[in-house]
């Protein structure tokens, strides 16, 4: 009778776990051991600061490519008790005879410090331990590993602990960090110092540095995989407003991760407003039923430049230099306020225009109003779309000029400078009355029309989009509203600082009106450039909410510079890895990734940002 033979299945090799638990090689040196392919450094922390927050054990155990382990052995009470009240004894007898200030005032906190450890332990049933914590850097390369060393040292500062390297005990400090031995006797000896067990437990080892709220929205996920949940209308401490900007290189999924922030936004009830230069959002405007405009004039995208629009009147309490709006002589009235938004318009649109023909140019306008019935004391609220003058009123009074005028050269001049935004090639951008509707919870404003067109129309649009906008934004204090400027970069002319000045006030005022403005660009150095650098660089520090992600080169740099990044934070931004990024709420800094739910790129549509 044949037996049939017998197969062995065998199970795969699993090459990456055989060589953790059975590295190629292993070499230990004065202050480094090389394990496989891997160099490491064993350190210690051989004193821990005098108070600690909550979680603080978790900053060390998420420093990128290091290692902890850490131990606590319960003691006895008693014991400890003793050995505290000799210190407190010891430490009162130096207070009282020491001989400068600095030693009295470190002898009297020591002294008290263990005074309430002593209350902590004796009355509150505190228990005690020694407590061990070892920290190891690994790296592949000597530049990676050095800067891993550099990073553990750096972070074990800050917390005020004092770590130091191991020497020439190296194979004694592996053996005691690895799992597949028992903790060393040599090293518990070196590292273990008494503390207070609620001290250890409130420290969190495996507790990562996400980030929650209590209300808001899933915004991204944080590098332990943990739920970051933010709410951006929330205040207090350093959250004073709801305002961000986003930056960072082309292709590093900005647009994917404002589109997720909008409809964040938008399901909780936030109105939204885009300014949108590269059509990247008509289909998740399209898909949510909100108004696709295109904002270059024709049947409903005119916004009519001349047309007065109320302004907000509450800057009496603002210091002069911060008011979105000054005095000049005729009031604090909607004419002459808007008169300062059109004295921006034209030397955006014609930055040629002398003092004299700017002049004469206002003086036009003030004379066109009261033909139309339009003073100082005008309520603008009352009058419609077609009560306002258009440009080509304008331009036939200024030629009507030219012929009764003494100085009819001026008016000639400015006649020939107006002809194109009248009658010419730009009079389908702006001649003509407003016939933008907003009404809708989702607004689009698309500008990609203007991109074969000069720098300077594309600016003054901007700007002309941005005053309507913030009409929008602040006709009602109880509508949250959010304003998106993609690509604000195209907001900047060197030579008219005055459009940023306006962008930089409505930023700082939104917040009184509930609502927000978010920055939009890949060049974070156009805002630095030292002619506009006092008005753009506020941009970009007046945002409690900033989503820094992949750059390189001189934005690098002075992204770098303007925010204090460390090393490690450089190096994230450096990899350019999509989704990924630096985001800043207050004074809380996270290293994200934005982990996008399937159904909301089903709104996204195939315009950019997928």
């Amino acid at each position: 009778m044949r037996h049939a033979a017998q197969t062995v299945e065998q199970a795969p090799v699993n090459s990456a776990l055989l060589n953790v638990v059975t590295p190629m090689g292993l070499s230990f040196e004065k202050n480094r051991l090389s394990i496989g392919e891997n160099i490491g450094k064993a350190y210690g922390i051989i004193r821990y600061p005098q108070k600690v927050d909550v979680e603080w054990l978790s900053k060390l155990t998420n420093i990128p490519s290091t290692l902890v382990s850490i131990g606590f052995k319960p003691v006895d009470n008693g014991t400890l008790i003793n050995a505290i009240s000799r210190s407190v004894v010891q430490q009162r007898g130096l207070a009282d005879g020491a001989k400068d200030p600095l030693s009295r005032q470190r002898a009297e906190k020591a002294a008290e410090d263990g005074e309430k450890i002593i209350m902590q332990i004796d009355r509150e049933g505190e228990t005690v331990g020694l407590m061990s914590v070892e920290v190891m850097p690994v790296a592949r390369e000597e530049k990676e590993f050095k800067k891993a060393c550099r990073r553990a040292e750096s972070v074990a500062s800050v917390m005020k602990c004092k770590m130091r390297a191991i020497p020439n005990l190296q194979k004694e400090a592996f053996m005691h960090l690895s799992p597949t031995f028992p903790n060393h006797a040599k090293m518990e000896s070196i590292l273990q110092k008494v503390v207070p067990f609620s001290t250890f437990v409130g420290g969190f080892p495996f507790a990562s540095s996400g980030f929650n709220d209590g209300e808001g929205y899933y915004f991204a996920k944080d590098t332990s995989g943990g739920l970051v949940i933010v709410d951006t209308w929330k205040r207090g401490g350093d959250r004073t407003n709801s305002n961000f900007c986003v930056m960072g290189n082309s292709g590093v999924g900005k647009s994917t991760a404002i589109k997720h922030i909008l409809l964040s936004e938008y399901m909780k009830g936030t109105r939204i407003i885009v300014i949108d230069p590269e059509s990247e959002y008509r289909d998740l405007c399209q898909n949510l039923n909100g108004d696709w405009i295109n904002a270059v004039g024709g049947s409903k995208g005119m916004i009519n430049p001349l047309q007065v629009r109320p302004s907000p009147r509450d800057d009496e309490d603002e210091i002069e230099e911060l008011r979105l709006y000054r005095d000049e002589g005729y009031g604090m009235n909607d004419l002459a306020l808007h008169m300062k938004n059109l004295e921006i318009f034209f030397s955006l649109y014609i930055p040629s225009l002398t003092d004299m023909q700017k002049a004469v140019l206002k003086k036009c306008l003030v004379e066109l109003y009261q033909k139309f019935h339009i003073t100082w004391d005008t309520d603008v609220t009352k009058l419609k779309a077609q009560d306002f003058p258009i440009f080509s009123d304008l331009y036939a009074l200024v030629q009507e000029k030219t012929k009764t005028e003494k100085e009819n050269q001026v008016y000639t001049d400015l006649a020939m400078l107006l002809y194109d935004i009248a009658e010419g090639a730009d009079s389908f951008i702006w001649n003509g009355h407003t016939t933008v509707s907003g009404n809708s919870r989702f607004t689009v404003m698309d500008t990609h029309a203007l991109q074969e067109t000069g720098d300077n129309i594309k600016r003054t649009q901007y700007f002309n989009i941005l005053t309507y906008d913030w009409e929008q934004m602040s006709r009602d204090r109880e509508e949250r509203v959010l304003l998106i400027c993609d690509e604000a970069y195209l907001m900047i002319d060197r030579s008219v600082p005055q459009s940023l000045v306006y962008l930089r006030n409505v930023m700082k005022r939104a917040r009184k009106y509930e609502a927000a403005l978010g920055i939009i660009s890949h060049s974070l150095v156009d805002f630095l450039h030292e002619s506009i650098k006092q008005y753009g660089q506020a941009l970009l520090d007046i945002p409690c909410y900033k989503i820094l992600m992949g750059t390189d080169g001189k934005n690098l740099k002075e992204t770098a510079d303007l925010y204090d990044l460390t090393e490690a934070e450089q190096e994230l931004l450096l990899a350019r890895k999509r989704g990924h990024a630096l985001f800043m709420a207050g004074a809380k800094r996270l290293h994200i990734q934005f982990d996008i739910p399937e159904y909301k790129f089903n709104y996204m549509g195939k315009g950019g940002g997928r």
